[in-house]
């Protein structure tokens, strides 16, 4: 499931962006696969905001650096969507569309009888049940004005966007590498990341729902440089009770999604989430863990894995390395 825009060529940088940092990852070509080279950049905030470039010339300029530092240049890529951009929406389409048609019927129907909070979309969809009369799709949709905003950047800079992905699946197709997923498990994701967060469920391989959060981010409150290795480190200077405030709203976002899943999503057979995955490059990412431990009884897990393919990449990069994975067999 990604977002067609591109074709596929080879020697691919994979590329993540949020309003916090620059990040990529490149894979050798072996087996298993091994991180080849990664690297990651601050960002001030104001240049990204919500997923959104605020300021194009000046993340041109920082992109352009990157590039030059990271010796990447003309390499394909390719990037995550923020996730703030992005809808997952379940649909029904009636059952005689076939299925090299379901791409033209879905846009046609955007608009008139499926409805989305912005005009102008990519999508991309995932056939689930067929129930004889019509056949349940889950769509991926993004407004293309911002997506083609950052593919219009990325090629200004002579990099040749090939594919866009979302960083739930992502995250998953790692979790999935790993072999750490089981059969009919309900996976509820937790990417928590400095100046976000994000909440998605998956049926097996399946995101079925995803909710979004941004976190109240003070640059004054935070200590920001880089290591001899490249890696970001950030240290929190400012209230603590600030942070315990925006972890408290997280955590009652997370029983919100777990409830309408078990209540709203499971199709009345109240199913329950059977695990929780949690990443992401927060600073207090193990204290988060620590906490969801004590509040929630749904057993807890984050990726750590010795491996080849994991290299000297640092975890804040797995969503890269998940991205890499894409074309990976």
């Amino acid at each position: 499931m990604a977002f067609s825009l591109f074709s596929t060529k080879n020697r691919i940088i994979n590329l993540v962006i949020n309003d916090h940092s620059i990040r990529f990852v490149e894979l050798k070509q072996s087996k298993p696969p091994a991180a080849q080279k990664w690297n990651e950049r601050y960002l001030p905030p104001g240049i990204i905001t919500d997923g959104r470039i605020v300021d194009l010339d000046t993340l041109t300029n920082i992109l352009e650096e990157c590039i030059d530092d990271w010796k990447i240049n003309r390499r394909s890529i390719r990037f995550i969507v923020p996730d703030s951009l992005v809808i997952i929406r379940k649909v029904s389409i009636p059952v005689d569309i076939q299925d090299d048609e379901i791409k033209g019927y879905l846009y046609l129907e955007l608009g008139s009888s499926i409805h989305l909070p912005f005009e102008e979309p990519v999508f991309d969809y995932y056939p689930l049940s067929n129930n004889g009369k019509t056949k349940d799709l889950l769509l991926f949709a993004a407004p293309e004005q911002f997506v083609m905003q950052y593919a219009e950047l990325f090629s200004s800079l002579k990099l040749s966007p090939i594919a866009a992905d979302i960083s739930p699946l992502s995250l998953y197709r790692l979790y999935h590498y790993l072999e750490l997923a089981s059969e009919k498990e309900v996976l509820f994701t937790v990417q928590f990341d400095l100046t976000s967060v994000n909440l998605c469920i998956f049926e097996e391989s399946v995101p079925l729902v995803m909710r979004q959060f941004a976190l109240p981010f003070n640059i004054d409150n935070w200590e920001i440089k880089q290591d001899l290795s490249g890696l970001m480190e950030y240290k929190y200077s400012g209230d603590p009770e600030e942070l315990v405030i925006q972890f408290e709203d997280i955590f009652k976002e997370i029983n919100k999604l777990l409830d309408f899943y078990r209540y709203t999503l499971s199709n009345n057979e109240k199913k329950d989430v059977t695990k929780f995955l949690l990443n992401g490059d927060h600073p207090m990412l193990t204290a988060i863990y620590e906490e969801m431990k004590e509040r929630f009884e749904i057993p807890l897990e984050r990726i750590s894995f010795d491996s080849e393919m994991k290299g000297s990449v640092p975890a804040n990069l797995f969503l890269s390395l998940g991205l890499a994975l894409k074309e990976v067999q």
